[in-house]
Order: structure tokens, then sequence, then C-alpha cells
């Protein structure tokens, strides 16, 4: 998980990690035992909310299971 600068001051930028990990904790039962991920988190992400980082995290996950698959 990558979260620069960028994406915030120290307290914005732990806050965006703790949010990321929660919620992929709870996304990677479900995904390939086999697959490496790498999160790098947008700027875009210091400000979002933790359902908006979720509905992000369903929707890139599941299009690069598609693509692992395709």
């Amino acid at each position: 998980m990558v979260v620069s600068k960028s994406v915030g001051n120290a307290v914005v930028r732990n806050r965006t990690k703790r949010v990321l990990r929660h919620e992929i904790a709870a996304l990677l039962p479900s995904l390939p035992a086999d697959l490496d991920i790498v999160i790098r988190a947008t700027p875009q992400a210091g400000g979002a909310a933790a359902d908006v980082l979720r509905a992000d995290l369903d929707r890139l996950l599941a299009s690069a299971v598609q693509r692992r698959r395709g």
C-alpha cells in the first residue's frame, strides 16, 4: 500500500491507510490467493469517505481479477 505525501499531511495519510487496510481486509477472502495487489492512493483518496474508498476498491479489484482471468 502506497500513500504518498501528495495525499495530505501525516494525519490524513495515516487515516487513509487505516481506512484502506480495513476495507481491503474485508475483501481479501474473496480474492484469488495467488493475486499480488499494490494499492496506490491518489490525492483524492485523502478527502474521500470510507464508503467511497470501499466502492472504488470493489470496482478496481473486480476489474483486476477479470483482466487476470481474461
